[in-house]
């Protein structure tokens, strides 16, 4: 999956610490960040600002056979393992189907790290 950022950003605060300190680390109330938010939001509908955007492309096809057995595992496992029926694993590896562009995504996920997915799904 490639990801591309727009490098125009806005004059807004970093989002990083309002994630991490939900009260902002500059003493403001979350009503006065959502104030600010939407007064920013108006500033680039107008125009006055562009703010960053990131547009991330997935796979156009993905050849669900070949991951499958790179992983060394039977349609069965597979399916079991990653959340996936049978038949539609069947489907896709016989080109009866195609995946959707969220399931190419997840499965292009799993293909850059199977292990990191599994531990996810384990945990849920």
């Amino acid at each position: 999956m490639r990801k591309e950022t727009n490098s125009k950003r806005s004059p807004r605060r970093s989002s990083a610490s309002s994630v991490s300190d939900p009260g902002g680390s500059d003493g403001a109330s979350l009503g006065e960040r959502l104030l600010d938010s939407i007064k920013e939001l108006h500033a680039h509908l107008r125009g006055e600002i562009k703010l960053s955007e990131t547009v991330y492309h997935v796979p156009p096809d993905t050849d669900v056979r070949a991951l499958r057995q790179s992983l060394r595992l039977s349609q069965s496992e597979f399916a079991a393992l990653f959340g996936f029926s049978v038949r539609t694993l069947q489907d896709w590896e016989q080109g009866r189907r195609r995946p959707e562009t969220p399931i190419r995504a997840y499965l292009a996920v799993i293909q850059r790290d199977p292990e990191a997915v599994i531990k996810a799904l384990r945990a849920a």
